[in-house]
């Protein structure tokens, strides 16, 4: 059975800093695509915004306009782990945060929640202003 298991959320100020980690587990294969998506307060699932995506076979990543420049993705494939580096915190970045994979890639790192075929529980990020 495949598995995400995300961690790394808390309560944090404004303009303070987050790393997200996602590890990945019992699945045959290892060129698919892991993504991060974010719920806000009052969505529902199928709003999740997608933020950031790595894709295992090839390495090419991609970043929402809404949060590049702050929001960095990275994996560690020895571990199994997927990365999120959140700088420069908004209150508007308050979410519940989910790793996602993608097990049938056609276009490499899409941001599309339509995409993805697994997620994990999420983890949640609160900013305070």
């Amino acid at each position: 059975e495949f598995q995400l298991v995300e961690s790394g959320g808390g309560l944090v100020q404004a303009g303070g800093s987050l790393r997200l980690s996602c590890v990945a587990s019992g699945f045959t294969f290892d060129d698919y695509d892991l993504a991060w998506f974010r719920q806000a307060p009052g969505k529902e699932r199928e709003e999740r915004e997608g933020v950031s995506c790595l894709s295992r076979s090839n390495g090419m990543t991609n970043v929402a306009d809404s949060v590049k420049g702050r929001f960095t993705i990275s994996s560690d494939n020895a571990k199994n782990t997927l990365y999120l580096q959140i700088d420069n915190l908004k209150p508007e970045d308050t979410a519940v945060y989910y790793c996602a994979a993608d097990f049938f890639p056609g276009e490499s790192c899409s941001l599309s929640y339509y995409a993805y075929d697994y997620w994990g529980q999420g983890t949640q990020v609160t900013v305070s202003s």
